[in-house]
């Protein structure tokens, strides 16, 4: 290495070289250094890209597979539904009590899968919140202040933090207003 010589330096001519060739050599290392940059700034680019796109196809295979367990997840709360329907009627009998044993077990169990998916039910609440419920009818009530909520007829549920299916809900509605649409 011809720098590393003690008493030389980088700006003094080479002795067996002439002027030219020191130019020469330094306009080579301006242009490797140049060459340098851009493959270092193409590399970084590339980098980028690289990101970018696995960043959207994880986004996109996290869309496609929602769009393809939403309905599947739709369905199991029927399911459910009936499930909570058959335990809602009373057991009488040992037979109809060990069945409702059964189906109880079955639908924890189907509760359970649910959760682990990320399904949650929609908590209860006193006030109506279209973001939350659906109203399947609104009646007169002096115990519940109009747009309250006086009963759940369907429980509604949320996943990913989204709704997946709407609380169905019976509204309060003032006496007067519950009356006249009746009467149209």
């Amino acid at each position: 290495m011809g720098g590393d010589r003690p008493g030389k330096t980088a700006e003094e001519p080479i002795e067996d070289g002439s002027e030219e060739t020191l130019e020469s050599l330094r306009a080579e290392i301006e242009s490797l250094r140049a060459e340098r940059d851009e493959l270092e700034e193409r590399s970084q680019r590339a980098t980028a890209d690289y990101q970018n796109l696995r960043r959207r196809s994880q986004t996109e295979g996290e869309e496609r597979l929602r769009r393809a367990l939403q309905p599947f997840l739709k369905q199991l709360l029927i399911v459910l539904d009936y499930l909570d329907l058959a335990l809602a009627r009373p057991a009488t009998t040992e037979e109809s009590r060990s069945l409702a044993q059964g189906v109880s077990l079955t639908r924890e169990q189907l509760v359970q899968i649910l959760e682990q998916e990320g399904v949650r039910p929609i908590p209860p609440s006193d006030r109506f919140d279209p973001a939350l419920h659906e109203a399947t009818a609104t009646v007169p009530s002096d115990a519940v202040p109009p747009g309250g909520i006086v009963d759940i007829v369907r429980p509604g549920y949320t996943w990913r933090g989204e709704v997946l299916r709407h609380t169905q809900v019976i509204v309060a509605g003032s006496p007067g207003e519950t009356a006249a649409k009746a009467e149209e």
